[in-house]
């Protein structure tokens, strides 16, 4: 379980076999679960929300291309259910095979309120409530053993869409929890998928009993503040979790969905000086996977795959790592941002290594080190306005430094066994030689 230090800092956050622990707890048991790490690597605890179950020609090997091996999908009770106790899951057929094609995993959410059931609103009588276990059923038997994990619901707590009071809204994931656990109990069911990180309502499941059933717990912790500040929200709700969790079980946080907009917006970038645009965007992703690495949050889900129009007015349709225009017979076949370079930086750089540990040092510094077998790589950032330099314990090993967007920064210097480096908030990786693997055991990074 993740802590954090006197300094207000991330302590060391988990231990190798409880991080291991917590990530063979989500992915269960599942047939699937023979070819997925029990310590995952970093880009197998990435990915992406995407909104097709048809992609256009080019569409997922540039996906793919990225290194990331989820998508995250909503799997829509209507779409899906058109006659009452009828099941067509033929699109997402379709989609399942593009991804197992690609070594892609689905994390697909179990969602839509259906005009056949309760007015069409979000089921509450008994009747609706048996419908929509039927189809979440259904659907997991259909897709049974394939690695999918199954999200009840998205922001359930987020009223602005009529959705229910806690207490409907977790009698009918109660309801889906054990008709899962009955018709395939290797399946992993994980839930509520909050709107930002709802204490309230996340204690309302919690009370209501809904540990029992799910894995994993999901959130969306969108902010208009430093992704790092994440943090200390996480202790809580990891807390909280441990208060109502059956006795014995470790369960991990999910980030669900989170992502920042391309485009200026006044208030979601007032903690910035400068604005909003493409380049700060990128830098916030990788900021947010790497936070959320250094916190043993084993699965990370970037809100979105490509921006939802060409509206400049509207932030929330840029959130993609990749532009609108669909470009056919072109390669790419869409335009990338620099979102899209941050991603691959990351996959490339850090995707076969799993997090190790965090480097203590001042505070507002993060140095991260990712480990497989003796080779060590790092990430490095910091959150405060003024760059300055830190000495980073490398044992004297030769080092380079690449850029967020996958730039070459040339090789550091290594003077006194330690490579030197200028933080900024932009974060580098520091790719380095198998001489300096033991150097991270106590390492603290200095001024």
């Amino acid at each position: 379980m993740a802590g954090r230090n006197d300094k207000g800092r991330p302590a060391v956050l988990s231990s190798k076999l409880a991080y291991a622990f917590a990530y063979a707890l989500l992915l269960g048991a599942a047939r699937a679960a023979a070819q997925v790490p029990a310590h995952p690597t970093v880009a197998e605890s990435v990915g992406v929300n995407i909104h097709f179950t048809d992609a256009r020609p080019g569409e997922m090997e540039m996906l793919a291309g990225t290194g990331m091996r989820w998508i995250r999908m909503d799997l829509i009770w209507p779409d899906v259910e058109r006659q009452r106790g009828q099941y067509d899951f033929s699109a997402y057929d379709r989609l399942m095979g593009s991804l197992r094609a690609h070594q892609i995993r689905a994390l697909w959410i179990l969602d839509g309120t259906n005009p056949l059931y309760d007015q069409g609103k979000f089921p509450y009588t008994e009747e609706g409530r048996d419908a929509f276990t039927s189809f979440a059923v259904a659907a997991v038997r259909h897709f049974r053993g394939m690695g999918v994990l199954w999200e009840m619901w998205n922001e359930p707590d987020d009223y602005s869409r009529e959705n229910p009071k806690v207490e409907v809204y977790a009698k009918l994931a109660l309801a889906v929890g054990k008709a899962i656990r009955k018709a395939a109990p290797k399946e992993t069911y994980i839930g509520p998928a909050t709107s930002l990180i709802d204490m309230p309502f996340l204690e309302g499941c919690f009370k209501a009993g809904l540990l029992q059933y799910w894995s994993a717990v999901t959130v969306h912790p969108y902010r208009f503040k430093d992704p790092e500040s994440v943090l200390p929200d996480y202790e809580q709700l990891r807390a909280l979790i441990a208060r109502y969790a059956p006795r014995g079980r470790d369960i991990p946080i999910l980030s669900g969905e989170w992502g920042w907009a391309s485009v200026y917006n006044a208030k979601t970038v007032s903690f910035l000086t400068g604005g909003m645009n493409l380049e700060v965007q990128a830098q916030l992703l990788a900021r947010q996977w790497l936070t959320n690495f250094a916190s043993s949050v084993p699965l990370s889900i970037w809100y979105d795959w490509h921006d939802d129009g060409p509206d400049p007015k509207d932030p929330e349709a840029h959130c993609g790592i990749v532009l609108f225009p669909y470009h056919q017979g072109e390669t790419p076949v869409y335009t990338p941002k620099p979102a899209y370079r941050a991603v691959r930086t990351i996959t490339e750089v850090l995707g076969d290594h799993r997090f190790d540990k965090y480097l203590t040092g001042q505070p507002g510094d993060y140095v991260l080190a990712f480990r497989r077998g003796r080779s060590v790589r790092f990430a490095a950032w910091t959150t405060l306005s003024s760059a300055h330099t830190v000495n980073i314990p490398v044992n004297g090993a030769s080092c380079s430094a690449i850029g967020f967007q996958g730039e070459n920064m040339g090789t550091l210097s290594t003077a006194q066994r330690a490579a030197s480096i200028v933080l900024s908030n932009a974060p580098q990786y520091l790719v380095c030689d198998k001489g300096q693997s033991a150097a991270v055991s106590q390492a603290r990074i200095s001024n």
